[in-house]
């Protein structure tokens, strides 16, 4: 059978989950994703068109990149394949791009291939489809978790039209679970469901934006809730929370999730706001994030951020990783929000960071200085006769500890202590040394 081209058996269909049951057949009926979608945009008109050549959706999971991707079979009236990059390989996609090329000859149907997780073809597997895809032979729709940029080949991104989709918003997820409720032919319009406003909102809230898990826990909810004595199914708070169970975060080890949620970690800590620090390394350890790695990065701020406006930021934030090795999990977490709330609280300063990339664009840029005569090693024999260490002046020998002496040949200057914190002390018996050696 062409899908799309008869209609699916209603004996076979009401065996499908609820999310592939409940899949739309045309652009009106897609929700969400508007910014790629809308009225006038580039995708939404090449599909209309029917001039789509190859197109790449990456983004979370449950957001529409299944759906968009059968709606688009339906829209064009292609013959639609579909295969998971987890368990295909070169024999099958050839047999499919050659069935495509026979199909194409005799009927002039176009084929959309889908191939999800298509991050998960090696190069040369990805290396396979491009000639045929170069074609428009079969249309390939890949869909991916991780950002295609970093996963993908550039010649097939440069054949494709890459677009990200977004985390669904609550009042979409709503809209899709209400049109579950209501449609007879495809979701439960057939059961008398009285659904409570605050279950469904909870459905929309908890399922992270994700449609599919909130219509598989509405299915769930609705087809395990005892009717009452009318017939009716009470789907309430209590059997929503039930059928979704434990929350689940969105979070990738080693993809986008990973990387932005450390980043909002780290921002707002050196934003001194500890409560927002607090809640993105909660979502990381909740996640399973390695807490050795939430304790370095704690550690790099502490010294990149706060620096000696409190030094102790970093002794504290080192000492919270010497217990993460040790003591592990769960605990670990106490001395981890320990760390990350006083480095978040601390008075902030930037200027040791400063300090050293002005040094390193020095060493880089400029002639690397020789070491003045009176600072070289004069402890081995024969270094006299060198003038090695002739006229050093040791420091301690002079009324507080400081005497006139040059340090480097040319003067260079990287240290700009700030007024906030200890820096303040630094900065003012700093500037005392500094006139001295003037």
């Amino acid at each position: 059978m062409e899908l799309f081209e008869e209609k699916p058996n209603p004996e076979n269909l009401k065996d499908l989950p609820l999310a592939v049951r409940m899949r739309p057949k045309t652009l009106d009926e897609f929700v969400g994703q508007k910014h790629i979608l809308g009225e006038a945009k580039l995708l939404r008109r090449a599909i209309e068109a029917d001039r789509l050549s190859s197109l790449i959706l990456y983004g979370p999971a449950g957001t529409g990149k299944t759906s968009l991707a059968w709606c688009i079979a339906a829209v064009t009236k292609s013959h639609y394949a579909s295969i998971n990059a987890t368990t295909s390989n070169v024999e099958e996609l050839r047999k499919i791009i050659q069935a495509a090329k026979i199909r194409k000859t005799n009927t002039g149907k176009k084929t959309i291939l889908f191939i999800d997780e298509i991050h998960r073809f090696n190069r040369a597997q990805q290396d396979v489809l491009l000639p045929d895809v170069e074609e428009g032979n079969p249309i390939l729709i890949g869909a991916t978790v991780q950002n295609p940029f970093f996963s993908l080949v550039s010649p097939l991104l440069s054949r494709s039209l890459v677009c990200e989709l977004k985390s669904l918003k609550e009042e979409e997820i709503l809209a899709i679970l209400d049109a579950a409720i209501n449609n007879k032919e495809s979701g439960l319009g057939n059961y008398k469901i009285k659904a409570e406003k605050r279950a469904l909102s909870f459905l929309a809230k908890s399922c992270e934006g994700d449609a599919r898990r909130a219509l598989n826990a509405l299915e769930v909810g609705v087809l395990t809730t005892p009717k009452s004595k009318d017939g009716t199914i009470g789907f309430n708070l209590e059997a929503a929370s039930e059928s979704i169970q434990k929350k689940a975060v969105v979070y990738d080890q080693d993809g986008d999730q990973h990387f932005d949620t450390a980043s909002a970690f780290i921002k707002s800590m050196r934003g001194s706001d500890p409560d927002a620090a607090l809640y993105w390394m909660a979502k990381m350890l909740y996640a399973g994030e390695d807490a050795r790695f939430i304790a370095r990065r704690i550690c790099i701020l502490a010294a990149e951020d706060v620096g000696n406006a409190d030094p102790m930021a970093l002794v504290l934030a080192n000492a919270a990783l010497q217990i993460s090795e040790f003591v592990g999990l769960p605990e670990a977490r106490i001395p981890l929000a320990q760390a990350c709330i006083y480095v978040s609280c601390a008075p902030k300063s930037n200027a040791s960071y400063l300090a050293i990339d002005k040094a390193y664009q020095d060493i880089e840029q400029e002639k690397t200085q020789e070491v003045p005569d009176h600072l070289k090693d004069a402890s081995y024999p024969g270094a006299e006769t060198l003038g090695h260490g002739k006229d050093y002046k040791y420091a301690h020998d002079y009324q507080g500890h400081v005497v006139k002496q040059k340090y480097t040949r040319k003067r260079v200057r990287y240290y700009e202590p700030t007024d906030i914190g200890y820096e303040a002390k630094i900065k003012e018996r700093l500037e005392k040394i500094r006139k001295l050696n003037k």
